[in-house]
């Protein structure tokens, strides 16, 4: 399956067709592709979680990713519960190269801003850095590893300079 640029459309994934899709995007990117354990790749957090999705005009999911708030985020963004964590961003490798994740991206942040949040931390595949800051996140603190793939913190303030 091949999409062209423009051809998905990104949205919250509420319906459970939807969400089954995000886990299965997430299963074929981090456990097959990267030996992610799957016992790791799924967590408490998957239920209060806000899960957004990207899917090609034939209803194909092409990608995934969440974003923590409030209690949920505070562990991984200093206890600061004005900043969401963006977690779990995965496109599938056809859709790789058509903006898809910049699109999640997007539609993640746009979920923070409803929420209220100020800014939006993530912790980065380090090989995933420029594709990061391009987006306008900074990296910050020491590298470390997370399910044996080493990765920095980095952040992106939502609210106008």
């Amino acid at each position: 399956m091949t999409a062209a640029p423009g051809s998905y459309t990104t949205r919250r994934a509420l319906a459970e067709s939807d969400l089954a899709a995000c886990f299965q995007v997430r299963k074929n990117v981090f456990v097959g592709e990267q030996n992610v354990p799957e016992e790791i790749e799924y967590d408490a957090y998957d239920a209060t979680a806000v899960h957004v999705i990207a899917v090609a005009a034939d209803g194909t999911a092409l990608g995934t990713g969440r974003l923590l708030h409030g209690a949920d985020a505070a562990g991984k963004t200093g206890g600061d519960r004005t900043v969401g964590s963006l977690g779990r961003l995965a496109v599938t490798r056809e859709a790789r190269g058509l903006g898809v994740g910049a699109a999640l991206v997007r539609a993640i942040e746009d979920e923070a801003l409803a929420l209220g949040l100020a800014a939006v931390d993530l912790h980065a595949q380090t090989q995933a850095l420029g594709f990061y800051e391009r987006l306008g996140y900074l990296a910050y603190g020491p590298e470390f590893p997370d399910a044996g793939i080493p990765h920095r913190a980095m952040r992106r303030d939502l609210r106008p300079a």
